[in-house]
Order: C-alpha cells, then sequence, then structure tokens
C-alpha cells in the first residue's frame, strides 16, 4: 500500500470503531497483513490505518521486529510527568519537531484477533503509542510541535529499525 502524506484529507478525518465482528474476517487479516508489510517496507516504528486511507482506529506497533496489531485503543491513563522528544511520521516525510508527550500512558485495545488488551506503557513505547493514536484522531505530529521553530527538514536518519517493548 501506498502511505499518505500531508496534506491529503484522510490523514485529518477521525477514525471509527472497528466492529469487532469483522476482526476475524479473511478480508480484514488480509488488510492487517497489508498494513504490516507498508510499515516495514517504509521502515516504520508504526502505522496507522489512515496512513494508507482507511479511517477506522487500528494501527501497528514495530515491536521486536514484529507488527503488532492494536484495534479501538483507548487511552485509559496519562501521566502528568512529560518527556519531550524529536519526532517524524511516514505521513509528513523529512519533517522533524520536538512534541511533548505523556511520560506513562494506560492503553486498552483489542489485538488482531479480537481479544482485549490492557498495555502500561512508558518511554519511546508511550510516545509511539500516543503518535499512533493522534492519528487516529486526525491529529498529526507536526500540530502539537512544542515551538514552530523546532520543526526541521532533513533526511530521515533510519538508525531505529524496531522498538524494544
Amino acid at each position: 500500500m501506498k502511505v499518505l502524506t500531508n496534506p491529503n484529507p484522510s490523514l485529518r478525518e477521525p477514525s471509527v470503531d472497528v466492529d469487532l465482528k469483522t476482526v476475524g474476517t479473511p478480508e480484514f487479516q488480509t488488510f492487517l497483513d497489508a498494513l504490516i508489510e507498508t510499515m516495514f517496507e517504509y521502515d516504520g516504528v508504526g502505522i496507522a490505518a489512515p496512513q494508507v486511507g482507511r479511517n477506522i482506529r487500528v494501527f501497528i506497533v514495530n515491536q521486536h521486529s514484529k507488527g503488532v496489531v492494536y484495534i479501538n485503543p483507548t487511552i485509559t491513563y496519562t501521566s502528568e510527568i512529560t518527556v519531550s522528544g524529536e519526532e517524524g511520521c511516514l505521513s509528513v516525510p523529512e519533517v522533524w519537531g520536538i512534541v511533548d508527550r505523556a511520560k506513562k500512558i494506560k492503553v486498552e485495545a483489542y489485538d488482531r484477533h479480537a481479544r482485549k488488551i490492557t498495555l502500561d506503557c512508558k518511554g519511546l513505547e508511550s510516545v509511539i503509542f500516543q503518535h499512533e493514536i493522534d492519528h487516529l484522531d486526525g491529529v498529526l505530529f507536526i500540530d502539537k510541535v512544542k515551538e514552530k521553530e523546532s520543526i526541521k527538514s532533513l533526511k530521515p536518519i533510519k538508525s531505529v529499525k524496531s522498538v524494544s517493548l
């Protein structure tokens, strides 16, 4: 699949919940596999369905070189302590900026088999989950850049291929 880039309007549309009855269908599982393949093809640490033109609440995270699926995620806890870090995005190529994110979050979601899961995320994992959930809400990292002067354009560094969570 092709990753959409800003200013594609699909990137700004809020996504709808996935009907969990459809998760086990061959069509949906094929879509998940294609989304995982796309994330690896583009060397991403994560990718959300809106980035390929499907405004449904699904994202993938590269965990230990495997694409892990999260469906209908909800953040149920956000720490008051934040971390600032440089972010980039497959949908905003070669652009980077400093974003403040919660240091810790709790997320409830469903896996690719429609089983409910709860995660305690911290550090980089927390940042990635917040970034991907923002995509599901029609928000890009450039909307949250701490200081607009911090935005810079450069060739992306491909040193982060997988996130150990």
